[in-house]
């Protein structure tokens, strides 16, 4: 047999035959693999900054931040987007939305401190959340923050700061509801159904230091259903009317909040996010036509339209950034699957325990595809990427690209057992900029500090 004959030789696989079993996973898509990012190399990216590695576009941030306000702005005359920082607040990310215009929803004094130092206003600064204490509300009182009022304690906690700094100060008030299409986030604010919203309107009509001039309501997250967001707005304008007729208050904002879906696939929906996710425009239309709809009796008194404020986070960013992962070992399952172990885990991937991340490989594969688990390097039985997805054959330095991962996994990933990796921003001309550091040794023993009896490891004997 000549050497031009010859079949190239492939990793041999074992599958186990199930009679009568549809295969849920369907075909492996013609074997789809990525090998550069918004046109860099991913195996130069690797090379050059290891592995694992976040990798951020911001020509993608941008687009989709400009799709989001187009989508309003063609519908509602008066519009404002505020990014919110616990959704990625990587100082790149927040600026690059902030060039476009965006104000920041904080809600915490962290944030609101990471903001300031940003250079963003005070006056576009957005102080939402149920944990504001006495130092960081004198601050925001004292620079001209807005503040979003969550609970009574709050209230009358605010009202003796901006007596002492003899202010009157604009508040915004939190309200939840039924709408009769998510599960209520009752926790935060001030319920409407119970009486409790209009009673806290009420304190505020009476107060001398706190003047209510905004309404604000987040019905939760990954809303897929426009309609729950049309629900909100016809209640929260409702609300709105009332409460200005009760307490000669003018309400001059409706903060609608965020839960916008991304392009990210929840676990247990068999149905694909093309075909489950709305688009900006269906959000926008739904929100928008409801809102005209129910302010429109104020043009003819003359009065004008509250300002709408977004506070979308993940439909933003989430499909702008990646997470490079490289295989470390090969282990087959009692039950006969495949699995991989990878260098990237829950640790840097916590939104793996709810989405099921698309995994893409980085070079054409070979081999039958066969039913995978992915496992990250934790000693964790808890620590899988994805309990199940048609691979073919990978070997060890083989690396999978996992997205959309931009929203929420730079803030709620957690430094255990593993270091956290590079995080690198691609920019419109390719260039490269490391936005965020490898942790070390040095990072992780900065702020720790051994008593001087304990700094001997010696034992006795």
């Amino acid at each position: 047999m000549s050497e031009s004959s010859k079949k190239s030789w492939s990793k041999p696989s074992l599958t186990p035959h199930r009679m009568g079993a549809l295969n849920k996973f369907g075909s492996m898509h013609g074997y789809h693999y990525q090998d550069k990012f918004e046109g860099v190399s991913i195996a130069e990216l690797l090379a050059k900054y290891g592995s694992p590695l976040f990798v951020i576009s911001e020509q993608r941030l941008r687009d989709n931040v400009r799709k989001l306000l187009r989508a309003f702005e063609t519908r509602y005359g008066n519009v404002t987007y505020a990014w919110s920082y616990k959704t990625n607040y990587l100082g790149a990310v927040c600026n690059t939305l902030h060039q476009e215009g965006a104000w920041a929803e904080v809600v915490s004094a962290f944030e609101y401190e990471k903001a300031r130092q940003l250079g963003v206003p005070a006056e576009k600064i957005l102080f939402n959340g149920p944990h504001k204490e006495r130092p960081i509300l004198e601050r925001v009182v004292a620079e001209g923050g807005r503040i979003h009022l969550d609970h009574l304690d709050e209230l009358y906690l605010l009202e003796s700061i901006a007596r002492d700094a003899n202010k009157q100060v604009n508040v915004t008030m939190r309200l939840n509801f039924d709408t009769g299409y998510t599960e209520p986030w009752s926790r935060f604010g001030f319920n409407i159904e119970s009486g409790k919203a209009m009673d806290a309107a009420r304190l505020l009509g009476q107060s001398s230091h706190l003047n209510l001039c905004g309404l604000h309501s987040h019905m939760g997250t990954f809303i897929l259903d426009p309609r729950a967001y049309a629900a909100q707005v016809r209640i929260m304008c409702a609300f709105m009317d009332q409460a200005e007729l009760a307490t000669g208050c003018r309400i001059d904002s409706i903060d609608i909040g965020g839960g916008f879906a991304s392009m990210n696939a929840l676990q247990g929906s068999y149905l694909p996010p093309e075909q489950l996710v709305p688009s900006f425009d269906q959000y926008a239309e739904a929100i928008c036509t409801a809102l005209n709809d129910s302010t429109r009796e104020r043009d003819l008194k003359g009065r004008a339209r509250p300002r709408l404020i977004m506070e979308s986070g993940r439909s933003v960013v989430d499909d702008a950034e990646v997470l490079i992962s490289s295989v470390v070992g090969n282990k087959h399952m009692l039950d006969g699957r495949r699995s991989l172990v990878l260098d990237a885990g829950v640790n840097l991937l916590f939104t793996a325990f709810w989405y099921n991340h698309q995994v893409t490989p980085t070079r054409l594969l070979e081999g039958v595809a066969e039913d995978t688990v992915l496992y990250g390097p934790l000693c964790m039985n808890i620590d899988v990427m994805r309990t199940s997805v048609m691979l073919p054959p990978l070997n060890v330095g083989d690396s999978l690209i996992f997205s959309p991962v931009g929203a929420y996994n730079n803030t709620q990933w957690m430094q255990f057992i593993e270091y956290r990796p590079n995080v690198v921003m691609v920019h419109a001309d390719q260039q490269l900029s490391v936005v965020r550091k490898a942790e070390n040794l040095d990072v992780m023993i900065a702020q720790e500090s051994i008593p001087a009896h304990l700094t001997s490891v010696k034992s006795k004997g």
